[in-house]
């Protein structure tokens, strides 16, 4: 046979082959098709917005709110409960996740009476420092001491307030004037920060006792019952309300600042009506400069909770002349950045969980407008000749 011919047969012999292969794909898929799974996950119904997904876009919604309708003035708000329930729940998780900005805050803050009192052996460098420090010595969960009992205290803290306004509210017999309310104000404001001012304290000590450095590796408090325990034995119920004096003042001038600055505040925010994420920097902005105003008297509260063994401050005016004439001006903003950064981190998370819970509440709305449902999943076979 000629080398022609043996190649000709050679093609037609492939050309079966190819066309039994083609023919008989379908009934026997290789392993590749059969393994090959394509997930669907997406929401059905996309084609939804809402103010401030339309704010976020840049689609010019604005945000002004509107006069409520005739039928609907003096009705109650719908699952008020609810919605404080779910408002306090999303703001706690963010607070969790920017913790650790917090621990590093009060570590920089009180590092000096730390040194004082043996359990620290030089100044850390600066936040990155001592979160590195922090991590390497008593691992990346220690981040989260003290915060616990500091969540609680805060839990505490919203339900007393929203518990007595809820019961002014039901106080029809009552003329609520400006001068009541703002008296009504005063007293939740005190009652609130005496019943949790115990917990802001725990949690202080939590987050600065860090283990000495060496072999033993030992805390000053093995929870947080034994910081009640021995703060009652050594000091009494004195001891649990340590720098409660300036911590009422810095409060109330935070609160001055509020309220002097919310014009300027309101002023920005109509004019940055249309766009989100410069309402958010402007409002982040205020929070800061009033954040750093007080942020001094926070120090000496602080520092005021660390009185024990080494340290001693018989008073406030004696802690900040102390501090003062010891260390320098300079110590009172020590952890500042750390500051700055918590409050950056707590702004953007707020946001993200906003903007997240906003887009899956529209698209349930939507979803459920014809019945079906928002969110949708499904798995099937993907076939790569595309058929």
């Amino acid at each position: 046979m000629r080398p022609e011919e043996i190649g000709r047969e050679r093609v037609e012999v492939e050309t079966i082959r190819v066309s039994c292969r083609t023919e008989h794909e379908p009934l026997h898929p290789p392993i590749s098709q059969k393994i090959y799974w394509q997930l669907d996950l997406s929401f059905r119904h996309f084609n939804y917005t809402t103010p401030l997904i339309e704010s976020i876009r840049g689609n010019g919604a604005s945000s002004v709110v509107k006069p409520m309708p005739a039928a609907s003035v003096g009705a109650p708000m719908e699952s008020s409960k609810a919605s404080f329930i779910t408002k306090m729940v999303l703001l706690d998780a963010a607070k969790a996740a920017v913790a650790p900005f917090e621990r590093v805050k009060l570590l920089m803050q009180n590092q000096n009476d730390i040194i004082k009192s043996g359990r620290l052996p030089k100044p850390y460098n600066g936040i990155f420092h001592c979160f590195a420090t922090t991590i390497r010595h008593e691992g990346i969960f220690s981040l989260w001491r003290g915060y616990p009992v500091m969540a609680i205290g805060d839990v505490f803290s919203k339900v007393i307030r929203y518990n007595i306004f809820e019961y002014a509210k039901t106080r029809e017999d009552i003329r609520w004037t400006s001068m009541r309310v703002l008296e009504l104000n005063c007293v939740a404001f005190f009652a609130t920060q005496l019943l949790v001012h115990p917990f802001l304290y725990a949690g202080t000590r939590m987050a600065t006792d860090v283990k000495i450095t060496g072999n033993s590796g030992q805390r000053q408090f093995n929870g947080i019952t034994d910081v009640y325990r021995k703060t009652l034995k050594s000091y009494g119920i004195v001891g649990l309300y340590r720098g409660f004096n300036i911590t009422l003042v810095e409060l109330v001038m935070l609160g001055a600042l509020s309220t002097g600055l919310s014009p300027w505040k309101q002023y920005y925010s109509y004019i940055l009506q249309n766009d989100y994420l410069s309402r958010v920097m402007v409002e982040f902005g205020f929070d800061i400069c009033g954040k750093m105003a007080t942020y001094s008297m926070d120090t000496v509260s602080r520092r005021m909770m660390m009185t024990w063994g080494g340290v001693k401050y018989k008073s406030t005016l004696h802690a900040i002349a102390q501090i003062w004439k010891t260390e320098g001006v300079k110590t009172f903003y020590n952890g500042a950045g750390a500051e700055i950064f918590l409050c950056a981190a707590y702004t953007g998370t707020v946001m993200l969980v906003i903007y997240e819970a906003d887009v899956i509440r529209a698209a349930t709305e939507k979803g459920s407008d014809d019945g079906r449902s928002a969110l949708g999943f499904t798995a099937r076979w993907k076939d790569p000749r595309g058929k």
